[in-house]
């Protein structure tokens, strides 16, 4: 096969990365390239997910070609009619001319307008399915995110969500295909940011109704237009999205935009952003001038408070500083504070204006005393700067400090860095596992491995009376049916591993897991001691293997970016929510001897809300 790699079994992305192209649109630079990401459903129907732009249509029809291996092309679904995404339509169409086109009636349309093609068409409307054989497809509009045609597509068998332009990112994926195979939240969260920003920013509402319904779906990957497929962490995307959707900041800090023509504004701008980083204030600053808006808007999103210093230029606005103004307005940034500084030798008159270009900005509010220079600052200018930052800095909300008389609190050994594991024993016929995390190497020459295992679980009770264990080390990429299975349930009136083909023998005889883990470590207990609610288990290490490359789940990554977040609005009106597992005990009063029916922590691990 040629460029292509397989997302699941029966997926196959066939799209393609251009790192020619200067600009994205036209607007957008893209330094670092971007993917036309395009997918091949390979099932008793053969389903193509989108095409690909002109400038990569000859790689994009090879690629098809070599994952079709000689079969014909049923369907091919158009969620996007953008052309860097629809550009390969007609070309496609040449070498299947029998191929069903499936769209909405808006993207019929467009399919005319572009191409003046009356295609044979399955035409399909919110919720409607298709079944391709073992997969059903289910079609969910998502309007002007960020055309008004756009649909999005549900595997409800491998759980896949196509998501057209949301999710994407700049960027060419560099042979890559899953988030998880680079450094993505150093790496390239800011091209999502900026991509979403510029792009989809004006969409928020609409976005957020994306978000809604793919709350309601069973997602274990998702497939963007542009940018890597997410198969794990998950919720990192969805929860950024969540905050640029609603025009909520990120976090605290200021995005500081000036535009100066001889350095003087830029002096002033410089001063203020010293006294704010010595207030501990985070700052992004920027040149407008030689800086693109779309790095600017990303960052404004991404802070909570905005600082524009202006030199007056032909009485108005310096032009660069007036396109980025007007930029962040049509992008539809609200609920933001900001605050002004303007230069004039003769005839000061940026600040106002400025002021009034974003006031028409929704939630914007106006912070300290602007600031005007003529010509240079003064000593008084300089005054009126540290003033301006004091009140910045006055703005952001202080650190919270510890509950009253809380010594212990349970949230610090979240911090403590275990990993995660699937913990098995044998019990004459019957293999059992639960999810542990506490659990260290004490010793090198012989080695030695020590387990805290609740009582209450039942694999507790195998090791007690066998003496043997084993310890399946989950990765990063394991999804949160791994831990619902071996940790939600009890092995007392559940079989774990019924149905479930991703296990082996290992030399003790016991079971251990072969997917989405990155080694083995078999135990023969040497030590029992009982401390309360757990036993701690010792004993030497009789088996170890590494069995992939993977970085090992620790309790932390397992808490930030597997467990899903509580669905509050199913939530009853006053009680207390687990804060390992989401288990949700109603009612005014938690007992604080009470332990959670499915992850087995105590009280202190639940919090209350209503």
């Amino acid at each position: 096969m040629r460029g292509v790699r397989r997302v699941t079994e029966d997926i196959i992305y066939v799209g393609a990365d251009d790192r020619r192209l200067a600009m994205f649109e036209g607007v957008y630079s893209v330094p670092r390239g971007v993917s036309y990401n395009s997918y091949l459903l390979k099932d008793e129907k053969t389903v193509l997910i989108d095409t690909a732009d002109k400038a990569v249509q000859r790689r994009f029809l090879e690629n098809v070609a070599s994952a079709l291996e000689g079969r014909r092309l049923d369907y091919l679904v158009l969620g996007h009619m953008e052309p860097d995404h629809s550009a390969a339509v007609a070309e496609l169409l040449l070498r299947h001319p029998d191929v069903k086109f499936v769209c909405n009636a808006k993207t019929l349309a467009l399919l005319r307008q572009f191409f003046g093609i009356d295609a044979d068409a399955l035409v399909v409307k919110e919720g409607d399915t298709l079944v391709t054989g073992r997969h059903t497809l289910r079609f969910l509009m998502a309007p002007m995110v960020h055309w008004p045609e756009v649909m999005v597509t549900y595997d409800s068998t491998d759980k896949t969500l196509f998501s057209a332009d949301a999710f994407g990112c700049f960027g060419a994926l560099n042979g890559a295909l899953f988030a998880d195979e680079v450094d993505f939240a150093k790496d390239y969260m800011h091209e999502a940011r900026r991509y979403y920003t510029n792009i989809v920013g004006k969409y928020g509402p609409q976005a957020q109704s994306l978000l809604a319904k793919a709350a309601a779906l069973d997602i274990a990957r998702v497939c963007p237009l542009h940018g890597f497929v997410w198969r794990s962490a998950l919720q990192d995307i969805m929860e950024k999205y969540a905050l640029w959707s609603a025009y909520a900041p990120e976090e605290p800090g200021v995005t500081l935009a000036y535009a100066s023509i001889y350095g003087h504004t830029e002096q002033a701008a410089e001063y203020l952003a010293l006294r704010l980083r010595e207030s501990g204030v985070k700052l992004d600053m920027f040149d407008v001038s030689v800086t693109h808006p779309s790095e600017i808007i990303a960052s404004a999103f991404r802070r909570s408070h905005l600082v524009f210093a202006s030199a007056t230029y032909n009485a108005g606005i310096f032009t660069a500083m007036e396109h980025l103004l007007s930029e962040i307005a049509s992008h539809n940034l609200q609920n933001r504070a900001a605050a002004f500084i303007e230069n004039g030798s003769w005839a000061p008159a940026a600040g106002a204006l400025m002021r009034e270009k974003l006031s028409k900005c929704k939630g914007f509010r106006f912070i300290g005393e602007q600031v005007t220079i003529k010509s240079a600052p003064k000593t008084e200018q300089f005054g009126q700067l540290d003033a301006l930052a004091r009140t910045i800095a006055a703005d952001f909300p202080p650190p919270l400090p510890p509950p009253a008389g809380a010594l212990i609190a349970p949230d610090a050994f979240h911090k403590l860095s275990y990993g995660m594991y699937v913990l098995t024993a044998k019990d004459g016929g019957k293999d059992n596992g639960c999810v542990v995390n506490a659990c260290a190497q004490i010793t090198a020459e012989p080695p030695r491995v020590s387990v805290a295992v609740n009582k209450a679980n039942h694999t507790h009770d195998i090791i007690l009376k066998t003496k043997e264990f084993n310890l399946s080390v989950l990765a990063e990429s394991a999804p949160f049916a791994v831990y619902e299975r071996f940790g939600f349930h009890s092995g007392r009136d559940t079989d774990k591993f019924a149905a479930y083909p991703h296990t082996a023998l290992a030399a003790n005889g016991a079971r251990y897991l072969t997917e989405h883990v990155c080694a083995l470590i078999s135990v023969r207990v040497t030590e029992s001691r009982d401390h309360g609610s757990h036993t701690l288990f010792t004993g030497e290490v009789t088996q170890a293997a590494a069995l992939s490359a993977e970085p090992a789940a620790t309790y932390d990554y397992y808490l930030r970016h597997i467990k899903p977040r509580p669905n509050l609005a199913a939530r009853p009106k006053k009680g207390f929510v687990c804060k390992i597992c989401g288990y949700v005990h109603e009612g005014d009063n938690l007992p604080s001897d009470f332990i959670c029916p499915l992850c087995k922590h105590g009280a202190q691990d639940f919090e209350p809300f209503g």
